[in-house]
């Protein structure tokens, strides 16, 4: 299955939605939508595409009701999640954790596209597994730009496979949170102010905190 999701947030007006497949937006207060699953997924095979965009003086903040999911499907393990986002105005952008279940692969790759007074706060949450699952594999790559110039190339690998993986012990969760243009957010993992300005802090470990 397909799923894609318009956004698009303009200043003194409610955002506009336009949805179809699996996913679909809800406007739950005055400047915040929640995603919703009208359906299973990400099963094997399929694809989500989220395009957000804010403009010039308007505030989003976008949420999903509860955690994603990946389960594999009949033909393939392998589901694919792309954000685009295009941020004039300020974005929050904090869906609840992506839980890669069983031997699922989920790769999520995210283009931020900033303007010069674009503001955001971008937080990834994944944890590889249910309780006593440890097969899957999760790929996370962010993209950022500034007015065109490169702020962040960044890539995470989680699970079976990954760069990281090693029977005796290897990660299974990850947070990452992007700010700009903050120069520092507060984080129990490390934090890393980019030469662009903003923040980038990161922290992985076994189980997401409660």
């Amino acid at each position: 299955m397909r799923s894609d999701v318009l956004i698009v947030a303009s200043a003194g007006r409610p955002a506009r939605i336009e949805c179809t497949g699996g996913l679909v937006g809800r406007r739950t207060e005055a400047d915040t939508v929640h995603l919703v699953s009208s359906a299973a997924t990400p099963l094997g095979g399929d694809a989500m595409h989220i395009r957000v965009v804010v403009e010039p003086g308007a505030r989003l903040r976008l949420r999903s009701v509860a955690a994603t999911v990946a389960l594999p499907g009949a033909a393939t393990a392998e589901s694919r999640a792309t954000w685009a986002l295009e941020v004039a105005g300020e974005l929050d952008l904090d869906p609840q954790p992506t839980v890669v279940a069983a031997d699922s692969r989920h790769i999520t790759s995210i283009l931020l596209t900033l303007g010069s007074q674009g503001r955001v706060r971008l937080r990834e949450r994944v944890q590889i597994g249910r309780s006593g699952e440890r097969q899957g594999f999760w790929s996370g790559a962010l993209h950022a730009d500034v007015d065109g110039a490169p702020l962040l190339r960044h890539r995470v690998e989680l699970g079976s496979g990954s760069v990281a993986d090693d029977e005796l012990g290897a990660p299974l969760a990850c947070i990452s949170e992007l700010r700009y243009p903050e120069p520092e957010v507060p984080t129990a993992g490390v934090a890393m102010e980019l030469a662009g300005g903003g923040c980038l802090a990161t922290w992985q470990g076994e189980r997401l905190p409660a």
